[in-house]
């Protein structure tokens, strides 16, 4: 008797599965795991716990989103890859396609390495995400822009990136405590989405991740 596969992939997020309550990705890298998450083997492929309490893109998708923009044949410049935690998720979503690593921090970095060392689709480039013309070169073919960094000026270097490469998909996590600690959140996030609109960049879907991340909202930008 043939065996249920109890991981269903989730409609318009093409690579991701949920077994109704917990979302999965199919391990890329079998029998290595990245943040200690669970490893789940069914037949002959390993899943991935993906944890919505390490990942803000994980959150976002228990949240709702659908139709990101991410696919497996994607090339995603990954700004703020830290110690590759999502980025290694993404790298499982972009089967055929690559992650450019973007991270600033030598000990983050290293860590990074690590994880790239793992995955044939993940590239580490230790660059400064508000200086695209830095990494143009190494990063070829984007077609969408992932950013999750803490810096005051992050809707303009968002949308620094997306025009430097040409690319209408993305997503910011924006975290509204870098840009001003004394505002409230959803006053920043609604300016924020008019400064995006100001720089030619539209904004598809704001979600609220505050659940998840306190003062944190995701972006949806595309056409």
């Amino acid at each position: 008797m043939a065996l249920t596969n109890p991981f269903k992939e989730l409609d318009g997020v093409p690579g991701v599965y949920t077994t109704g309550r917990t979302l999965m990705t199919v391990n890329a890298a079998r029998d290595m795991d990245v943040y200690g998450e669970r490893l789940v083997e069914f037949q002959d492929l390993q899943y991935r716990a993906w944890d919505p309490g390490r990942s803000k893109l994980a959150a976002v998708i228990l949240l709702g989103a659908r139709s990101i923009g991410l696919n497996g044949s994607s090339k995603v410049l990954y700004l703020g890859a830290a110690s590759g935690t999502t980025a290694s998720h993404v790298s499982d979503i972009a089967t055929s396609g690559i992650v450019y690593c973007i991270e600033v921090s030598q000990r983050s970095f290293r860590d990074l390495i690590r994880v790239c060392e793992t995955r044939k689709n993940m590239i580490p480039i230790m660059a400064d995400a508000s200086r695209p013309e830095d990494y143009s070169q190494m990063a070829e073919g984007v077609d969408f822009v992932y950013q999750d960094i803490a810096q005051r000026d992050q809707a303009a270097i968002f949308a620094r990136n997306l025009q430097h490469f040409g690319v209408e998909h993305g997503m910011l996590m924006l975290k509204a405590r870098s840009v001003d600690v004394n505002r409230e959140p959803r006053a920043i996030f609604a300016e924020v989405e008019k400064e995006l609109a100001s720089k030619g960049v539209p904004v598809r879907e704001v979600i609220d991740l505050d659940h998840y991340a306190k003062a944190h909202a995701a972006f949806v930008v595309g056409p």
